[in-house]
């Protein structure tokens, strides 16, 4: 009786260790893009591993997952999507395939998106053309690290406490930030400015300025719309447009030769947020 009731036990300390082992939380955060790394470790600090799917000097755009990073999905207890950009449409699927069991937490769900059309469908509205890039607005970024703070907070709830204050300061630090970029640009309302690719369009929202792009719809511009941006130009006497590194800048040097400007590099996704953006803001009030 003794043994069998000492072989009971045995057996149910080893279910509860299984159990256990099986109810641990993953380490592994997947992310994006960069500025969403910054993000998490600005509330978690160095508590999550941040896998981030789009590397430095890459375009979101059309990236293509390597095999060894669906490895690192398989590890993931969650995925933070910024929501619209190329990459996370055409790789969903494959990236569900690696990792079922985690949670997909869409970063733009909420937001005032920026997008070209919205057409009713039933009982829902299905927006068209939609502006991904929603991490250049400190607006929407503190709406951001809500989510992220909420999503950690529940796989980690003992460090829950420590992750609100972590966002209370970085939330400080957003708005201390927006303030500064608009005593910046608060003399430049309705100023006009070029990019290659269109992906200040939040930015250009938040602080009253207009974006105008060599390149729509993610296509290259056809001789038509350089003449049209040309003209642009030379009309409101805009002799610099802006360009990221992960683009070609063959189009944009004859755009330059055209205007007889200058062509100038942004970093829209450096890890380095806060800085970048006030390099960003820099930029602009030198050359407006």
């Amino acid at each position: 009786m003794k043994k069998t009731l000492l072989l009971l036990l045995i057996a149910a300390l080893f279910a509860a260790c299984n159990s256990n082992k099986s109810k641990k939380v993953s380490n592994i955060v997947t992310v994006s893009i960069l500025p969403q790394k910054t993000f998490v470790q600005k509330i978690a600090g160095d508590d999550f591993e941040v896998n981030v799917l789009v590397p430095r000097g890459s375009s979101p755009a059309a990236y293509s997952l390597l095999p060894s990073q669906l490895k690192a999905i398989a590890g993931s207890a969650v995925w933070f999507r910024i929501g619209y950009i190329g990459f996370e449409y055409s790789w969903a699927e494959k990236i569900m395939e690696a990792n079922g069991d985690m949670k997909v937490v869409d970063l733009s769900k909420g937001l005032d998106l920026i997008v070209d059309e919205e057409e009713q469908h039933g009982d829902h509205v299905h927006m068209n053309g939609v502006d991904p890039h929603i991490w250049l607005s400190p607006l929407l970024v503190k709406q951001m690290a809500q989510k992220i703070l909420d999503e950690l907070s529940v796989l980690k709830p003992e460090k829950s406490v420590e992750y609100k204050g972590n966002y209370l300061k970085f939330v400080k630090e957003i708005d201390q930030l927006n303030i500064e970029i608009k005593n910046k640009l608060k003399s430049f309302q309705g100023k006009k400015f070029i990019v290659f690719h269109p992906s200040l369009t939040y930015f250009a929202r938040d602080y009253g300025l207009e974006q105008f792009s060599l390149e729509t719809g993610g296509k290259e511009p056809t001789p038509k719309q350089l003449a049209s941006v040309v003209d642009l130009a030379k009309a409101e006497n805009i002799k610099v447009i802006y360009i990221q590194d992960e683009f070609d800048r063959e189009h944009a040097r004859v755009f330059a030769e055209e205007i007889g400007g200058e062509i100038i590099q942004l970093r829209p996704l450096d890890a380095v947020w806060v800085d970048n953006l006030k390099e960003i803001t820099n930029i602009f009030t030198d050359n407006f």
